[in-house]
């Protein structure tokens, strides 16, 4: 079947009703049921581990309070040191993972 596209809608004339009561040895007096789903789904090993991570990262607190604190000490009294080759290594290596 072919037709033109031309903006007109022809289709009235070829519809039919299509639904329960328009089917052979459909009945319409039960009511309907719901379909039982009989999709699946199993995660890999690597899904697994990742959602296990995301709930221990979820748990754990966002800021290390004790890791504030004792560099917050280390501020105040002097002795904090910056090593420059450490902080370039690892934007670096952070460089290196990102591109892949």
């Amino acid at each position: 079947m072919s037709q033109k596209i031309d903006g007109t809608l022809q289709a009235a004339q070829t519809l039919r009703a299509v639904g329960p009561a328009s089917r052979p040895g459909i009945s319409t007096d039960a009511p309907a049921r719901p379909v039982q789903a009989a999709d699946s789904l199993k995660l890999t090993g690597e899904a697994t581990n990742l959602q296990a991570l995301e709930r221990s990262l979820s748990a754990a607190p966002a800021i290390d309070a004790e890791r504030v604190a004792a560099v917050r000490e280390s501020l105040q009294n002097g002795s904090y040191r910056i090593n420059p080759e450490a902080i370039a290594s690892r934007m670096l290596d952070l460089d290196q993972q990102l591109q892949g």
